[in-house]
Formats: structure tokens, sequence, C-alpha cells
């Protein structure tokens, strides 16, 4: 055997010898069969859109649009049994069992936290939905965090997916364009001697309606009225307290119950502006309206 092949021989030996003495990598799969596969719209209201699919074994995936100024997405990775380490995973578009030929497509790589849900946000959660309406499947792959010779592979099956995801679709769609931080604390004017807004408080007023209709966490409403100086004391007082009362049976009626609603009548008190302008008697013929809610 001359020097070349003696040299060759050795190198095989050796690459052999690394191989074997390298752990296997298994992988563990978690994820529907196309019989197992469904999704669905659990949430469909003009505050939240929620759209939710099972993975056997493993947990849920949902993506979530909520009422805002800015269109937004968010998807949680719900798990049965959160991680027990943080780990660096990464996110790729897998083609179905159909698609022979089709290679695997990297869309990001992220971080899990231990002890949370994996979450992704943003443009990568638009991502998703594009990869699942093209009929791939969107997979987190990772280290496992018991087994660390073993890798964690959990896909979101494109089965099932393109009905549900048109309901999606027109609930994001019928989304309110604000949110509750924007409602939360708002100032609407009176027209002069008269327990009617105005037309622009009005049409505030009905944003504030629609997100309270639909919410089912608001308990909390405070209404604070007050009046111009125009007129006696008498006279101011009582027209803040119709202008209270009012707006408290308008609460009412929108189904908040009257424990939950509190109303203060402070006639011509507490002037913002000066009343000696019209301008200034305008900012001071208002109601102060601030919502409270129960964070879940």
């Amino acid at each position: 055997m001359n020097n070349f092949s003696k040299m060759a021989w050795l190198n095989a030996s050796m690459l052999v010898g690394l191989m074997i003495s390298l752990p296997a990598q298994a992988t563990k799969q978690y994820v529907a069969t196309p019989a197992q596969s469904s999704w669905k719209v659990a949430v469909d209201t003009p505050l939240e859109c929620r759209m939710i699919h099972a993975i056997p074994s493993y947990g849920e995936a949902q993506f979530t649009s909520r009422a805002g100024k800015k269109i937004n997405l968010d998807f949680e990775l719900k798990m049965r049994r959160p991680m027990g380490e943080t780990r660096d995973v990464n996110l790729i578009s897998m083609p179905a069992r159909w698609m022979p030929g089709d290679a695997a497509e990297p869309i990001t790589r992220l971080t899990f936290f231990k002890q949370f849900d994996g979450y992704v946000g943003g443009q990568m959660a638009w991502a998703m939905l594009s990869e699942l309406e093209g009929g791939r499947y969107p997979t987190f792959s990772y280290q496992d965090w018991q087994h660390r010779n073993k890798m964690i592979e959990v896909s979101l099956a494109a089965v099932s997916f393109q009905t549900p995801y048109q309901q999606f679709s027109q609930c994001l769609d019928n989304l309110l364009p604000y949110s509750f931080e924007d409602i939360a604390f708002t100032v609407l004017h009176y027209d002069s001697d008269s327990d009617e807004l105005n037309k622009a408080s009005q049409k505030r007023l009905a944003q504030i309606t629609d997100f309270v209709r639909y919410s089912d966490d608001i308990d909390l409403v405070l209404l604070a009225t007050y009046t111009d100086s125009d007129g006696g004391k008498n006279v101011n007082q009582n027209l803040s307290e119709r202008r209270a009362k009012k707006l408290e049976e308008y609460f009412m009626s929108l189904g908040l119950p009257e424990n939950r609603i509190q109303v203060e009548a402070y006639g011509k008190r507490r002037p913002i502006a000066d009343n000696s302008t019209p301008i200034g008697r305008n900012k001071n013929r208002r109601v102060v309206i601030s919502l409270g809610r129960t964070i879940i």
C-alpha cells in the first residue's frame, strides 16, 4: 500500500469513527394528519378576530388580530407543556407531501422563551398565513429541552385551511379602526343650553358605543358633566344633572348595569377655559367619559 492509499484509508477510518461517536439527532414531529386537520374562527367580532388550529399531542396554534388604528396580527403557539428551557427556533415553510420536488424554505429565526408559549408577530405572522394559503406547512424546529439529542418539529397543517381563512379575512376587514386606549378617556361637548351633544361629539359617542356594545370586559363608566357660566347657579346645576342622567340611561341601554356607572354633575364649577369668550364657553360645556375594564 503506497503512502497515498494509506492516507486515504486513515482519513476514511477517522471519519467513520467520528460519525459513530456523534449522537444521532432523532426528530419528534407534531402535526395534524389530513384527517385530523381542522381550522376554526373562534372569535369573530369588530373588536377581535381569532383563528385556531389544534396540533395533536402538542397544543394549539392561534392567529389573533384586534381593533386598532394600525392593522396587526399576532401568532401564538400554545403548548400543553411550557418550554423548560429557552431555545433558538427555526421557522421553515415545508412543502406538503403531495408537493414532490418542492423544497423547504426558511421564513425566519426566533426564540422561544422558558415557561412561555411560542410567539410570532408582525410581518412574519402574515408570512405564515401566506404559506398556509399556498398549501404549505409553517414548521417550528428546535432542540428538545428534555433530550438534547432530539429535535422537535411542530407544523401547522394547511388541510381544511381555506374556508376558515376566508372567514378570518372577512373579520379582519370588519375590525374597528380604534382600540380601547383610543376611547378610554374622552371629552365631548354640548350645544348651548342643551343636553344634546354637538354633531362632532355625537360621532365620537357612536364610536364609544360600538366598542362598549361588543366588549365584555368594560366594567366601569365614569361620567362628569359641566356647563359654561351662562345662567344662574341652579339653572346650570340642573342642566348638568340632566346631561349626566341622559348619558347614564344611554349607557344602561347598552347593557351596562347601573352600579357600574358613576356620574358627577359639576354645573359651572371647574371651568377649563375662559367663559368670557364663545370658544371658552364651548370648551366648558363638556362631559368627560372615562372607561375602565378588567384585564383577564
